[in-house]
């Protein structure tokens, strides 16, 4: 089946625009951490900075000890008390 002309607009309309990718490992780390655990948008800009600045283990730990431990309520508040508690180490 053979096409004629299209649209300009219409070749551009059908172009599916992604998502861009993280530049940096922790980015991407902190995106999967604002996930798991439902952080608030007025705290994302902490897990951002503490995945920057912390080892991408103690951030992991810290994830997995959260989902373990903290059953209900807001668990992004126990992840910042572990997290903390990974930098007095």
């Amino acid at each position: 089946m053979k096409k004629g002309f299209q649209d300009l607009s219409s070749i551009f309309a059908n172009k599916k625009e992604g998502q861009k990718p993280p530049a940096y490992q922790w980015q991407d780390l902190a995106l999967r951490v604002i996930k798991e655990l439902a952080i608030p948008n007025f705290k994302r800009s902490s897990v951002f900075k503490v995945c920057k600045d912390y080892n991408k283990d103690d951030i992991e730990k810290a994830l997995n000890d959260t989902k373990e431990l903290c059953q209900e309520g807001e668990k992004w508040k126990y992840f910042f008390k572990v997290i903390s508690e990974e930098k007095k180490k």
